[in-house]
């Protein structure tokens, strides 16, 4: 039934006008507006509006579209040759990723500096940064060519999530079905700190244990995962009940999980994302719930005034919900984060951000911080009508996908 409303809601999509608007950081042409300098304020982007987009991802500093019929095109900054265009030159407008061009692509994602490609046929392709083994080919070398993970040649991969310098992957209808590889310092990748020390090239030195080919996240044999999210130094999961799994460095200065941990919580979770130091989940009545620190406001809660917050569970727990008493009586929709932002689209389709706004990536005309969430001022045709809106954060800057009639 899940999968008849989707096949229409897709076919209703497709019949309606696309627009694409992007604001923030833009200095690597990661915007897509054609000019290297960042924006304040939404602006329309022409040349991803002519495009079918399916849907968008946003690393560090470039982006990737997945356009229907299963070809991508990506853009931003690009010398790590998280691209895939065959080379390591930055780009301001979207280019197709020419190597996947005879391949029909179902999902992305993207990284600090690299890239995640699922094909229909559920194979895996990875380019960019492989300093840290986050690319999955058994070595520490960059590529500028999306190139198949072979470990999961006899397996069908659902979905990748990129994090800073690892990767998660979920497969599809086996048991044990998420693997992680890359960095593995904070316990991101959620497996014993074994594996190949490999010395950063960081001044500090310090040493990073680093998985380059994937490894089964042994705590989720027993659980049905639905969803994984890795951002920063951070992954989280879904399972299929709507439970909430944890693990990597510890937030706003708490000890490392080195193992999926379960929050407790009785929500019923159907949404979940991660930034640099904070994580948002939304759950199935439409509110929303943040944890992490308080810098920059990224939970959208003033420290004088945590009155207006509900706080689940007690004193002293791992890891504490908050839910945004600004927002209460007001339905969301949908949930996005950056590095040190947020954004969520609310039951009519207005899009709200919060957090760091230093390169203008709240979208609200300024450079400053916004401690609790406001509108985002896009501009629609008085002709037209919006029917629905979908928001995507990169690091320092946010895209928005509207439909329109």
């Amino acid at each position: 039934m899940e999968e008849e409303e989707e096949e229409e809601e897709q076919e209703q999509e497709q019949e309606q006008k696309q627009e694409v608007w992007s604001w923030g950081a833009g200095t690597d042409g990661q915007l897509a507006t054609g000019r290297q300098e960042d924006e304040w304020l939404p602006q329309f982007v022409e040349s991803l509006s002519s495009l079918q987009i399916s849907t968008i991802a946003c690393g560090g500093a470039h982006a990737l579209a997945l356009l229907r019929g299963g070809k991508v095109v990506s853009w931003g900054r690009g010398k790590s040759g998280q691209l895939g265009h065959g080379d390591c030159e930055s780009t301001m407008q979207p280019k197709l990723v020419g190597p996947l061009e005879n391949i029909s692509i179902s999902s992305i994602a993207a990284g600090w500096s690299h890239s995640t490609f699922v094909s229909e046929g559920g194979e895996l392709f990875t380019c960019g940064d492989g300093t840290f083994g986050q690319l999955g080919h058994g070595h520490f070398e960059s590529r500028n060519i999306p190139s198949k993970v072979e470990a999961f040649s006899s397996k069908h991969v659902s979905m990748a999530s990129c994090g800073m310098r690892h990767t998660l992957v979920l497969l599809e209808g086996i048991s044990g079905s998420v693997f992680a590889f890359g960095s593995g310092r904070h316990g991101q990748l959620g497996v014993p700190a074994s594996g190949q020390i490999y010395n950063t090239s960081n001044s500090m030195r310090k040493e990073a244990r680093c998985f380059n080919v994937p490894v089964r996240v042994k705590e989720f044999d027993v659980h049905t995962v639905a969803f994984i999210c890795a951002n920063g130094e951070h992954s989280a999961a879904l399972t299929e009940n709507g439970h909430l799994y944890v693990w990597g460095r510890g937030f706003d200065g708490t000890l490392d999980i080195f193992a999926p941990k379960l929050a407790t919580t009785t929500l019923k979770l159907c949404q979940l994302v991660l930034g640099w130091n904070h994580g948002m989940v939304l759950a199935e009545d439409g509110k929303v719930y943040m944890w992490g620190g308080t810098y920059h406001g990224k939970l959208g809660i003033k420290k004088e005034d945590k009155t207006n917050s509900t706080l689940l569970g007690q004193d002293g727990d791992w890891l504490a919900l908050q839910r945004i008493g600004s927002l209460d009586g007001i339905k969301t929709r949908q949930i996005a984060a950056g590095a040190e932002h947020s954004a969520i689209v609310l039951e009519n389709e207005a899009v709200m951000t919060w957090g760091w706004g230093e390169h203008g990536q709240l979208g609200l005309g300024s450079t400053g911080d916004q401690q609790c969430p406001q509108i985002v001022p896009i501009h629609t045709q008085p002709s037209t009508k919006l029917n629905k809106s979908v928001v995507y954060c990169g690091s320092g800057f946010t895209f928005t996908l509207r439909y329109l009639t």
